[in-house]
Protein backbone atom coordinates (compact mmCIF):
# COMPACT_ATOMS: atom_id res chain seq x y z
CA UNK A 1 0.00 0.00 0.00
CA UNK A 2 1.23 3.37 -0.67
CA UNK A 3 2.99 5.14 2.24
CA UNK A 4 -0.09 8.23 1.13
CA UNK A 5 -2.07 6.32 3.37
CA UNK A 6 0.07 7.70 6.68
CA UNK A 7 -0.91 11.57 6.87
CA UNK A 8 1.31 12.36 9.90
CA UNK A 9 3.84 10.55 12.18
CA UNK A 10 4.66 12.22 15.72
CA UNK A 11 6.86 10.61 18.33
CA UNK A 12 4.87 10.16 21.59
CA UNK A 13 5.56 12.25 24.61
CA UNK A 14 3.34 12.08 27.68
CA UNK A 15 0.22 13.59 26.29
CA UNK A 16 -0.23 12.30 23.36
CA UNK A 17 -1.48 14.53 20.30
CA UNK A 18 -5.33 14.19 19.33
CA UNK A 19 -7.37 15.12 16.59
CA UNK A 20 -10.99 16.43 16.78
CA UNK A 21 -13.51 15.46 18.27
CA UNK A 22 -10.78 14.44 20.76
CA UNK A 23 -8.96 17.22 23.13
CA UNK A 24 -6.49 15.40 25.03
CA UNK A 25 -4.86 11.44 25.53
CA UNK A 26 -2.68 10.74 28.43
CA UNK A 27 -0.98 7.39 29.10
CA UNK A 28 -0.17 6.88 32.58
CA UNK A 29 2.51 3.64 33.29
CA UNK A 30 3.65 3.87 36.71
CA UNK A 31 5.68 0.89 38.80
CA UNK A 32 4.08 1.68 42.45
CA UNK A 33 5.47 -0.31 44.91
CA UNK A 34 3.91 -1.47 48.28
CA UNK A 35 1.47 0.35 49.88
CA UNK A 36 1.33 1.13 53.74
CA UNK A 37 -1.83 1.74 55.91
CA UNK A 38 -3.13 4.73 53.95
CA UNK A 39 -2.14 3.09 50.32
CA UNK A 40 0.86 5.41 50.05
CA UNK A 41 3.56 4.35 48.49
CA UNK A 42 6.79 2.07 51.15
CA UNK A 43 9.08 4.29 49.80
CA UNK A 44 11.16 7.98 49.84
CA UNK A 45 9.35 10.64 48.71
CA UNK A 46 12.28 12.71 48.73
CA UNK A 47 13.70 14.48 45.95
CA UNK A 48 9.83 14.92 44.34
CA UNK A 49 7.94 18.19 43.81
CA UNK A 50 4.52 17.04 45.73
CA UNK A 51 1.55 18.23 44.74
CA UNK A 52 2.91 18.82 41.19
CA UNK A 53 4.93 15.34 41.21
CA UNK A 54 5.20 14.46 36.89
CA UNK A 55 9.07 13.28 37.70
CA UNK A 56 8.63 9.33 36.94
CA UNK A 57 11.15 9.47 39.65
CA UNK A 58 11.68 5.21 40.34
CA UNK A 59 9.44 4.53 38.03
CA UNK A 60 6.43 6.57 39.27
CA UNK A 61 4.85 10.22 39.59
CA UNK A 62 2.79 10.85 42.04
CA UNK A 63 0.91 13.44 40.25
CA UNK A 64 -1.24 15.99 42.08
CA UNK A 65 -1.54 13.44 45.57
CA UNK A 66 0.39 13.75 48.64
CA UNK A 67 -0.46 10.29 49.90
CA UNK A 68 -2.05 8.52 47.46
CA UNK A 69 -0.82 8.97 44.16
CA UNK A 70 -3.47 10.60 41.77
CA UNK A 71 -5.52 13.57 40.79
CA UNK A 72 -7.71 15.48 44.06
CA UNK A 73 -10.69 17.24 43.56
CA UNK A 74 -10.89 18.96 39.98
CA UNK A 75 -13.59 20.52 38.17
CA UNK A 76 -14.40 19.98 34.68
CA UNK A 77 -17.06 21.49 32.60
CA UNK A 78 -17.96 20.80 28.67
CA UNK A 79 -16.89 17.46 27.65
CA UNK A 80 -16.26 13.73 28.37
CA UNK A 81 -13.69 11.85 30.22
CA UNK A 82 -13.08 8.00 28.89
CA UNK A 83 -10.74 6.78 31.63
CA UNK A 84 -9.62 2.96 30.65
CA UNK A 85 -7.50 1.45 33.51
CA UNK A 86 -5.17 -1.92 32.19
CA UNK A 87 -3.48 -2.33 35.41
CA UNK A 88 -4.44 -1.15 38.92
CA UNK A 89 -7.03 0.60 40.80
CA UNK A 90 -8.67 4.41 40.68
CA UNK A 91 -10.64 5.61 42.93
CA UNK A 92 -13.50 8.47 41.84
CA UNK A 93 -15.37 10.46 44.11
CA UNK A 94 -17.16 13.39 42.91
CA UNK A 95 -19.31 16.50 44.00
CA UNK A 96 -22.79 14.80 43.18
CA UNK A 97 -21.80 12.45 45.90
CA UNK A 98 -21.17 9.53 43.42
CA UNK A 99 -18.06 7.13 43.62
CA UNK A 100 -16.56 4.42 42.58
CA UNK A 101 -13.51 1.93 42.05
CA UNK A 102 -12.44 0.37 39.20
CA UNK A 103 -9.52 -1.29 37.25
CA UNK A 104 -8.08 -4.75 35.61
CA UNK A 105 -9.68 -3.67 32.68
CA UNK A 106 -12.58 -1.16 33.31
CA UNK A 107 -13.65 1.48 31.88
CA UNK A 108 -15.74 4.79 33.39
CA UNK A 109 -16.64 7.52 30.84
CA UNK A 110 -17.79 10.78 32.46
CA UNK A 111 -19.88 13.11 30.35
CA UNK A 112 -18.68 16.06 32.63
CA UNK A 113 -21.84 18.59 31.03
CA UNK A 114 -22.75 21.65 32.88
CA UNK A 115 -19.94 20.80 35.52
CA UNK A 116 -18.71 18.29 37.98
CA UNK A 117 -15.70 18.29 40.30
CA UNK A 118 -14.60 14.75 40.89
CA UNK A 119 -11.02 12.97 42.21
CA UNK A 120 -9.18 9.98 40.49
CA UNK A 121 -6.69 8.70 43.06
CA UNK A 122 -4.62 5.51 42.56
CA UNK A 123 -4.88 3.52 45.71
CA UNK A 124 -2.25 0.82 46.40
CA UNK A 125 -4.19 -1.85 47.92
CA UNK A 126 -1.15 -4.46 47.60
CA UNK A 127 0.83 -4.12 51.15
CA UNK A 128 3.28 -7.64 50.37
CA UNK A 129 3.53 -6.92 46.50
CA UNK A 130 4.07 -3.69 43.98
CA UNK A 131 0.73 -2.01 42.79
CA UNK A 132 1.36 -1.24 38.84
CA UNK A 133 -0.57 0.92 37.78
CA UNK A 134 -1.48 1.53 34.15
CA UNK A 135 -4.15 3.81 32.14
CA UNK A 136 -5.26 5.76 29.52
CA UNK A 137 -7.04 9.08 30.00
CA UNK A 138 -9.20 10.26 26.89
CA UNK A 139 -11.40 13.89 26.84
CA UNK A 140 -13.83 13.72 24.24
CA UNK A 141 -15.44 16.75 23.30
CA UNK A 142 -19.16 17.62 23.21
CA UNK A 143 -20.92 19.35 20.71
CA UNK A 144 -22.93 23.29 21.77
CA UNK A 145 -26.01 21.53 22.08
CA UNK A 146 -24.57 19.14 24.48
CA UNK A 147 -21.71 21.52 26.45
CA UNK A 148 -24.37 21.81 29.56
CA UNK A 149 -26.22 18.70 30.10
CA UNK A 150 -26.37 16.97 33.59
CA UNK A 151 -23.62 15.25 34.20
CA UNK A 152 -23.36 11.38 33.76
CA UNK A 153 -21.04 8.62 34.25
CA UNK A 154 -21.20 4.63 32.92
CA UNK A 155 -19.02 2.01 34.23
CA UNK A 156 -18.53 0.02 31.44
CA UNK A 157 -16.80 -3.38 33.52
CA UNK A 158 -14.10 -5.62 32.11
CA UNK A 159 -16.23 -8.88 31.53
CA UNK A 160 -18.63 -6.70 29.14
CA UNK A 161 -16.48 -4.86 26.96
CA UNK A 162 -16.08 -7.00 24.08
CA UNK A 163 -13.06 -7.91 21.83
CA UNK A 164 -13.16 -9.06 18.41
CA UNK A 165 -10.01 -11.47 17.54
CA UNK A 166 -8.61 -12.68 14.64
CA UNK A 167 -5.74 -14.67 12.72
CA UNK A 168 -3.83 -14.09 9.73
CA UNK A 169 -3.04 -16.35 6.75
CA UNK A 170 -0.42 -17.87 9.45
CA UNK A 171 -2.44 -18.14 12.41
CA UNK A 172 -0.92 -15.53 14.29
CA UNK A 173 -3.54 -13.40 16.53
CA UNK A 174 -4.76 -9.75 16.72
CA UNK A 175 -7.18 -9.12 19.36
CA UNK A 176 -8.68 -5.63 19.18
CA UNK A 177 -10.79 -4.69 22.83
CA UNK A 178 -13.56 -2.54 21.35
CA UNK A 179 -14.65 0.17 23.78
CA UNK A 180 -16.33 2.30 21.27
CA UNK A 181 -17.37 2.02 17.84
CA UNK A 182 -18.47 -1.40 16.26
CA UNK A 183 -15.92 -3.97 14.47
CA UNK A 184 -17.27 -6.46 12.35
CA UNK A 185 -19.79 -8.31 14.49
CA UNK A 186 -18.33 -7.12 17.89
CA UNK A 187 -21.18 -4.66 18.86
CA UNK A 188 -19.83 -1.88 21.88
CA UNK A 189 -20.98 -0.72 25.28
CA UNK A 190 -23.58 2.07 24.58
CA UNK A 191 -21.80 5.49 25.74
CA UNK A 192 -23.54 7.95 27.68
CA UNK A 193 -27.17 9.39 26.04
CA UNK A 194 -25.31 12.67 24.95
CA UNK A 195 -21.75 11.75 24.12
CA UNK A 196 -21.17 12.70 20.43
CA UNK A 197 -20.40 8.97 20.49
CA UNK A 198 -23.74 8.43 20.71
CA UNK A 199 -24.87 10.11 17.36
CA UNK A 200 -25.13 7.75 15.20
CA UNK A 201 -23.11 9.18 12.10
CA UNK A 202 -20.22 10.04 14.77
CA UNK A 203 -18.27 7.24 13.68
CA UNK A 204 -16.40 7.60 17.04
CA UNK A 205 -13.92 4.45 17.65
CA UNK A 206 -11.87 3.88 20.95
CA UNK A 207 -10.04 0.63 20.55
CA UNK A 208 -6.70 -1.12 21.71
CA UNK A 209 -5.24 -2.92 19.69
CA UNK A 210 -2.75 -6.23 20.73
CA UNK A 211 -0.71 -7.91 17.41
CA UNK A 212 1.26 -11.57 18.05
CA UNK A 213 4.57 -11.19 17.23
CA UNK A 214 4.57 -11.15 13.32
CA UNK A 215 1.03 -10.46 13.01
CA UNK A 216 -0.68 -9.07 10.08
CA UNK A 217 -4.24 -7.34 10.55
CA UNK A 218 -6.09 -5.20 8.51
CA UNK A 219 -8.11 -2.23 9.94
CA UNK A 220 -11.28 -1.79 7.94
CA UNK A 221 -11.87 2.11 5.74
CA UNK A 222 -14.62 4.13 7.09
CA UNK A 223 -15.78 7.46 6.15
CA UNK A 224 -13.36 9.90 4.39
CA UNK A 225 -13.87 12.89 6.49
CA UNK A 226 -13.44 11.09 9.83
CA UNK A 227 -9.99 12.03 12.11
CA UNK A 228 -7.87 8.28 12.69
CA UNK A 229 -5.08 8.17 14.49
CA UNK A 230 -2.98 5.25 15.85
CA UNK A 231 -0.66 5.35 18.93
CA UNK A 232 2.01 2.69 18.98
CA UNK A 233 2.97 2.93 22.51
CA UNK A 234 4.59 -0.80 23.14
CA UNK A 235 6.72 -3.30 20.46
CA UNK A 236 9.67 -2.94 18.97
CA UNK A 237 8.36 -2.23 15.15
CA UNK A 238 5.57 -2.42 12.95
CA UNK A 239 4.47 -1.23 9.52
CA UNK A 240 1.73 0.76 8.81
CA UNK A 241 0.16 0.91 5.18
CA UNK A 242 3.76 -0.60 4.19
CA UNK A 243 5.88 2.39 6.43
CA UNK A 244 8.04 1.03 8.94
CA UNK A 245 7.39 2.33 12.20
CA UNK A 246 10.19 2.42 15.27
CA UNK A 247 9.76 3.52 18.74
CA UNK A 248 6.45 5.06 20.55
CA UNK A 249 4.93 7.05 17.87
CA UNK A 250 1.30 8.28 16.67
CA UNK A 251 0.39 7.97 13.33
CA UNK A 252 -2.35 9.76 11.63
CA UNK A 253 -4.02 7.60 8.69
CA UNK A 254 -6.72 8.21 6.00
CA UNK A 255 -9.83 7.08 7.02
CA UNK A 256 -10.96 6.12 3.87
CA UNK A 257 -8.43 3.03 2.81
CA UNK A 258 -8.03 -0.30 4.62
CA UNK A 259 -5.08 0.18 6.89
CA UNK A 260 -2.32 -2.91 6.29
CA UNK A 261 -0.23 -3.26 9.97
CA UNK A 262 2.05 -6.16 9.60
CA UNK A 263 4.09 -6.30 13.24
CA UNK A 264 7.40 -6.84 13.77
CA UNK A 265 8.93 -10.06 15.84
CA UNK A 266 7.67 -8.32 19.27
CA UNK A 267 4.36 -8.38 20.60
CA UNK A 268 2.90 -5.02 19.80
CA UNK A 269 -0.10 -2.75 21.13
CA UNK A 270 -1.95 0.46 19.95
CA UNK A 271 -4.56 2.82 20.78
CA UNK A 272 -7.19 3.86 17.96
CA UNK A 273 -8.76 7.15 18.41
CA UNK A 274 -11.18 7.91 15.72
CA UNK A 275 -14.29 10.04 14.88
CA UNK A 276 -15.81 12.63 12.82
CA UNK A 277 -14.61 16.07 13.82
CA UNK A 278 -17.38 17.98 15.39
CA UNK A 279 -15.92 21.33 13.50
CA UNK A 280 -16.69 23.76 16.28
CA UNK A 281 -14.83 26.52 17.72
CA UNK A 282 -13.06 25.24 20.92
CA UNK A 283 -12.17 27.29 23.69
CA UNK A 284 -10.33 25.68 26.43
CA UNK A 285 -9.06 26.70 30.07
CA UNK A 286 -7.39 23.85 32.21
CA UNK A 287 -10.52 21.71 33.04
CA UNK A 288 -13.00 23.92 30.87
CA UNK A 289 -13.73 23.21 27.17
CA UNK A 290 -16.69 25.76 25.63
CA UNK A 291 -16.74 27.22 22.47
CA UNK A 292 -16.26 31.00 23.38
CA UNK A 293 -14.11 33.00 25.87
CA UNK A 294 -17.11 34.58 27.44
CA UNK A 295 -18.53 30.58 27.84
CA UNK A 296 -14.78 30.14 29.90
CA UNK A 297 -15.70 33.40 31.89
CA UNK A 298 -19.04 31.95 32.60
CA UNK A 299 -17.88 28.38 33.32
CA UNK A 300 -15.49 30.41 35.93
CA UNK A 301 -18.08 32.16 38.08
CA UNK A 302 -20.16 29.24 37.89
CA UNK A 303 -17.91 27.13 39.64
CA UNK A 304 -16.82 29.99 42.12
CA UNK A 305 -20.60 30.43 42.92
CA UNK A 306 -21.86 26.74 43.12
CA UNK A 307 -18.80 24.58 43.37
CA UNK A 308 -20.83 21.95 40.54
CA UNK A 309 -22.39 21.03 43.39
CA UNK A 310 -19.77 20.85 46.37
CA UNK A 311 -17.50 18.14 47.73
CA UNK A 312 -19.06 15.86 50.26
CA UNK A 313 -15.93 14.15 50.88
CA UNK A 314 -13.13 14.33 54.21
CA UNK A 315 -10.83 15.09 52.16
CA UNK A 316 -9.28 16.49 48.72
CA UNK A 317 -8.57 12.98 47.12
CA UNK A 318 -10.46 10.96 49.52
CA UNK A 319 -9.34 6.60 48.72
CA UNK A 320 -12.46 4.32 49.68
CA UNK A 321 -11.32 1.68 52.11
CA UNK A 322 -8.34 -1.36 51.17
CA UNK A 323 -10.51 -3.93 51.34
CA UNK A 324 -13.22 -2.62 49.22
CA UNK A 325 -13.70 -4.06 45.70
CA UNK A 326 -14.72 -3.00 42.26
CA UNK A 327 -18.47 -0.87 42.16
CA UNK A 328 -19.97 2.04 40.80
CA UNK A 329 -21.93 4.47 43.45
CA UNK A 330 -24.31 6.65 40.87
CA UNK A 331 -25.98 9.92 42.23
CA UNK A 332 -29.40 8.48 43.13
CA UNK A 333 -27.74 5.77 45.24
CA UNK A 334 -27.66 2.67 42.69
CA UNK A 335 -25.03 0.44 43.21
CA UNK A 336 -22.97 -1.72 40.65
CA UNK A 337 -20.51 -4.40 40.97
CA UNK A 338 -18.84 -6.28 38.17
CA UNK A 339 -20.23 -9.96 37.52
Amino acid sequence: MSSDAVLTLAPLGFLWPTLDPFLFCAHHADAYPAGDARMAPVASLAGREMGRDFSGKDGFSMYHGDVVPGFPQHPHRGFETVTIVRKGLVDHSDSLGAAARFGAGDVQWLTAGQGIVHSEMFPLVHAEQPNPTELFQIWLNLPRANKLVPPHFSMFWHDRVPVHESRDAAGRVTQVTVIAGRLAEVIPNAPPPKSWAAQPDSDVAIWTLKLAANAKWTLPPTAAVNSRVLYFFAGTELRVAGQSISGKSAVQVRADLGIELENGSDESELLLLQGKPIAEPVTQHGPFVMNSTEEIRQAFADYQRTRFGGWPWPSDGPAHARGEGRFARHPDGRIERPT
